[in-house]
């Protein structure tokens, strides 16, 4: 009598770990799932801008932030009216030389020589805020700016939409900019990039976080 209950509750307890295995592997299928198709979807509507110091000396800082407002005031008069990321990334192809040649520019008139390397690419990036809209970590299109050897800190905005030209200061992104966003994303995805007060979406943003973190991210080109 002992024998045949202990085998029944072995088989309770094996099939009760079983069901929480499968348990197990369904939640965290359909939340990967679930972050790969919003990591996407986010990184899919915007086009970055990332410019790195040659190292993290005050100088080199400095001449960072100058080649980036050069940039950006170029970027304004080549960016201002686009309305597609497309449009945005093929108008940055087009006119790579003249940010190679600007870069270098302001490098030269501040009494350096380094070199400068850019490219269009995709590329990993933690989350950023500008303004009151937070993107989350994850691979983002870019166009990348290297100066000298790249071993400094470095620096990024959004190019289309034109988040690069928003006063982070007022901590407000003008409305024609999150429409632009939102017209290529879902309600929810666009609430967890306009950082809503709602524990339901701080969770899903932990999510993507903590898929991200873990190399566990897919979404990339």
């Amino acid at each position: 009598m002992k024998t045949l209950l202990s085998i029944i509750c072995s088989k309770k307890v094996k099939n009760s770990l079983i069901l929480l295995i499968l348990l197990f592997i369904y939640i965290y299928i359909s939340a990967f799932s679930y972050v790969n198709a919003v990591s996407r979807d986010i990184s899919n509507s915007v086009f970055r801008l990332h410019v790195i110091a040659n190292s993290d000396s005050k100088e080199d800082q400095e001449l960072k932030y100058k080649v980036r407002d050069d940039l950006i005031e170029y970027m304004n008069t080549l960016c201002s009216n686009i309305n597609s990321k497309d449009e945005a990334i093929e108008i940055a192809r087009s006119h790579k030389e003249d940010f190679i040649s600007i870069a270098k520019s302001t490098i030269i008139n501040n009494g350096y020589n380094y070199d400068v390397d850019v490219e269009i690419g995709n590329f990993s990036f933690p989350t950023k805020d500008y303004g009151d809209i937070s993107l989350p970590t994850g691979f983002y299109d870019a166009l990348r700016v290297k100066i000298g050897e790249a071993k400094g800190q470095n620096w990024w905005c959004v190019m289309f939409p034109p988040l690069c030209f928003v006063n982070i200061s007022s901590g407000i992104v003008p409305d024609e900019s999150k429409e632009l966003i939102q017209d290529d994303l879902n309600d929810e995805e666009y609430s967890i990039i306009v950082k809503e007060n709602n524990s339901e979406i701080q969770f899903k943003l932990g999510l993507i976080e903590w898929f991200m973190n873990h190399d566990l991210l897919t979404a990339k080109k």
